[in-house]
């Protein structure tokens, strides 16, 4: 899925164990399987618990965006993008991210999938 030039953009093999990842997809898909310590704040919540984020995100780091596959984290980076803030969409999103063999838990701490 591709968002053109206007949305920033980094690939799953340019991330590495020490960047900050923020999941934006629903809860069910987080339960199911996500990376390893991301922030996990849902789309259909993330106005509401923005300074969840603004809290646990590096002051002068970027802020690398997920969902399943890259259209919620586009809108969401670029909703941070006006808000000041360095953001990236990953590339294809957790479907990448799982298909590039980057381990991914589930809600109890054991091997998951990406729903």
């Amino acid at each position: 899925m591709s968002f053109g030039a206007a949305v920033p953009t980094v690939g799953i093999g340019d991330l590495t164990d020490e960047n900050f990842l923020l999941d934006v997809r629903e809860d069910e898909e987080w339960d199911a399987g996500h990376a390893e310590g991301a922030l996990h704040i849902p789309m259909s919540e993330f106005v509401a618990r923005y300074g969840e984020l603004t809290e646990a995100a590096p002051q002068d780091g970027r802020v690398n965006v997920i969902c399943r596959s890259g259209g919620r984290s586009a809108q969401v980076t670029m909703y941070l993008v006006q808000q000041g803030i360095d953001a990236v969409n990953v590339d294809g999103g957790m479907q990448a991210w799982e298909a590039a063999g980057r381990p991914v838990v589930d809600a109890k701490g054991q091997p998951g999938v990406v729903v």
